[in-house]
């Protein structure tokens, strides 16, 4: 028996978890007695919960999905849009101990205590607000959406004459496009080709249909997480991470043995799979991953990584610093091997579906299906909807703090800390459907991911200068905030919403398309297409590499698909960065697809920290002593109890130079400190680490090559 696709051991599978959950939001619920319970879980998270929560909170299920669609797309180098953080975790060493030491409760108080700017404070929580709503909340929803629809599909004996259209449509685009892929079409196929890839591009073809619509899913699932936080906050999140903890390790690797069983083992996937797409640094010029692509995102992901709210609120609810690290770290570094795990993933999905997935996002439920038995379906669909409720359950919290911290309080004075939970617990249904909304116009979750990295720069550049270079100034933050958003949301929102910019010639170009020829060893599959007379014989493979949107994140379709004849659109954002090198002279359309990431990434960067060190510069100093206090409370390590921490504090601000001594750079403005042994120890064993997860991954890559 099934309901809407799934078997009835599933569907109690998931119900079992959804009580489970329930459960503990009500338990914890009579803990919640203030702010600093709800917030903050009373700052008295030890080194294990400090762990599931880091863990819960970077290790969303919905980056499965993720990974292993960019893989499936890239090859092992797509692995690098969640896998680049493996080259920060040990700067989270040290970055978790800067918000440990601060002693707020949202990041917006930094801003007013750093430079008594309650209008910056406020600033910061509403943009921050509408950034967490789209990439975290909104792409969230969809993550999970893309995962589960493929899971929840219609028997094809009751498919509508429309639905039996559209399937048949998709298998005929896949068949077209591997013809075209080894040579060319005649001119009547290639006509057909590109008025199915046009539909393709548009993500309305695919081989099955689903019961599971977006607004039901969006709904559904969001007043689950609701309730759950309402009723337990920030500690009933960290215990929710503890379970989930456990079934996104399960979720990683069960699809593994299944799937090498299924397409004959792990050399069968290499013989199915071209060894250009295990190559970790891209391998053609298709692929957007190489080492300068890669290095570029680096650089955003280690100055953009500290603007996320989160930060402040996982750190902060640490019991002292050691946790807060050991936390920060553990969860990354177990996150890092998990990514191993998507990417192989990915790898199996090209061996069992070929290279024409209509909507590569579903690439990881399309196996779940394919692939698990009964009740393991169940578990999956588990583990992904509760990886939404643990990172939307403590984001929602992260944000409700916003909300009422900084927009509420300065606003209602007076009020009861029973008036503020309330306000508190009602933000949180609040946000979430604000999230809903915005998913029903996101389509796909590799392009939102792209946008949330970038989008983290806006704050995340003067978040981390203002930590180590006493010169910042509020004028400088506000410029470069409001300079930053506008070049990499506003304009490309605004270019890509509006028809005449959208339907441009102009900014409507593909990059030139390429023929790549290689010699390889022919496999079975060459010798029974007469390419080839034994297996392993040396031959030419040719591949076409398709031309890509220039200037648009999610390609250029027709505005009329049915008419070949039509304009093309723009889809998606518009790459400001790349248009300004076109106006510097430069030939974008001859770019391959990784100079075109690296430019969006390279300008991105260094935008906001010119514009920020420039103004900084130009403008008055802030208060010295404001600054002095600010900068000695960061370098008072937090005390074993609050009471002793806040004495400790206020030593330190009667004596602003107790710390000076530790300076690295005595009598500047730049307040990097020098080493102890705990921070050089650690520092050492992360890049360790580091080394050995690289390893790991070559040498999974290579298993049965």
């Amino acid at each position: 028996m099934k309901f809407f696709g799934l078997h009835w051991i599933d569907v109690l599978i998931l119900l079992a978890y959804i009580v489970v959950v329930l459960w503990i939001g009500k338990k914890f619920s009579h803990g919640v007695k203030g702010e600093k319970d709800f917030f903050l879980g009373g700052r008295s998270l030890g080194r294990w919960l400090q762990f599931f929560l880091s863990f819960g909170n970077m290790t969303d299920p919905g980056q499965a999905t993720t990974t292993a669609s960019s893989v499936y797309r890239q090859g092992a180098g797509g692995a690098w849009l969640a896998l680049i953080t493996l080259f920060l975790t040990p700067y989270y060493w040290f970055m978790n101990v800067w918000f440990r030491r601060v002693r707020l409760t949202t990041m917006a108080d930094l801003f007013e205590d750093r430079f008594g700017s309650r209008f910056l404070a406020t600033f910061y929580a509403i943009t921050m607000l509408m950034i967490a709503v789209v990439g975290v909340i909104a792409g969230g929803n969809v993550m999970a959406l893309k995962t589960l629809q493929p899971l929840m599909v219609k028997d094809p004996a009751i498919y509508t004459p429309a639905e039996r259209q559209m399937v048949a449509d998709y298998h005929e685009f896949a068949a077209l496009r591997t013809q075209r892929q080894a040579g060319a079409l005649s001119a009547t196929a290639e006509a057909r080709y590109d008025a199915l890839r046009d539909y393709y591009n548009r993500g309305v073809l695919a081989p099955y249909v689903t019961y599971l619509k977006p607004a039901t899913f969006y709904l559904v699932s969001t007043g689950l997480v609701a309730i759950f936080i309402m009723l337990g906050g920030l500690k009933a999140s960290a215990v929710v991470d503890a379970i989930q903890a456990m079934l996104v390790v399960l979720i990683s690797v069960i699809l593994i043995p299944y799937g090498l069983w299924k397409i004959g083992g792990a050399s069968a996937l290499h013989e199915k799979v071209p060894d250009v797409m295990f190559n970790l640094f891209g391998g053609d010029i298709a692929s957007e991953y190489t080492w300068y692509s890669i290095a570029a995102l680096l650089l955003v992901q280690l100055i953009g990584i500290a603007g996320s709210q989160h930060n402040m609120t996982i750190s902060g609810s640490a019991k002292d610093e050691m946790a807060a690290r050991l936390g920060a770290v553990t969860g990354g570094f177990s996150k890092r091997f998990v990514t191993i795990a998507w990417a192989y993933c990915g790898l199996i999905a090209i061996a069992l579906f070929g290279p024409n997935l209509s909507d590569p996002d579903q690439a990881w439920g399309l196996m779940t299906r394919e692939l698990l038995p009964v009740g393991l379906i169940g578990i999956m669909i588990t583990g992904i909807l509760g990886g939404k409720v643990a990172v939307l359950g403590a984001q929602s919290v992260v944000l409700s703090g916003l909300v009422v911290k900084n927009l509420y309080e300065p606003l209602v004075r007076g009020r009861s800390e029973r008036h503020y939970m309330v306000v508190a617990r009602l933000a949180v249904p609040c946000l979430l459907a604000a999230g809903v909304l915005v998913g029903l116009f996101l389509n796909s979750i590799v392009a939102i991911l792209k946008f949330a990295i970038v989008l983290l720069l806006v704050w995340g550049v003067p978040i981390t200068l203002l930590f180590i270079w006493r010169r910042v100034t509020q004028i400088a933050v506000l410029v470069q905030v409001i300079a930053t958003l506008i070049f990499i949301a506003v304009i490309p929102s605004v270019v890509s919403s509006i028809p005449a910019f959208a339907r441009s010639a102009e900014l409507t170009i593909l990059t030139r398309e390429r023929v790549v020829t290689k010699q390889v060893k022919a496999t079975q599959a060459d010798v029974a297409a007469g390419l080839a007379t034994t297996v392993g014989q040396e031959i030419t493979r040719t591949r076409r590499i398709e031309p890509v949107s220039v200037f648009f994140e999610e390609g250029v379709v027709r505005v009329d698909p049915k008419d070949p004849n039509s304009p093309r659109t723009g889809k998606g954002l518009f790459r400001t960065e790349v248009y300004l090198l076109k106006l510097a002279g430069f030939d974008v359309a001859g770019f391959t697809p990784a100079q075109l990431l690296t430019t969006r990434y390279l300008v991105d960067a260094m935008l906001p920290i010119s514009l920020l060190i420039i103004v900084s510069l130009l403008s008055r100093p802030t208060d010295p002593q404001r600054v002095a206090r600010f900068y000695v409370r960061m370098k008072t390590p937090v005390a074993k109890t609050l009471e002793e921490d806040a004495l400790e504090v206020e030593r330190s601000y009667t004596n602003p130079g107790r710390y000076d001594h530790v300076k690295l750079f005595p009598r500047t403005n730049w307040e990097f400190t020098k080493w102890d042994k705990m921070d050089a120890f650690g520092f050492i064993c992360c890049c360790a680490l580091v080394g050995v997860v690289l390893l790991v991954f070559k040498g999974v890559l290579l298993i049965g090559a």
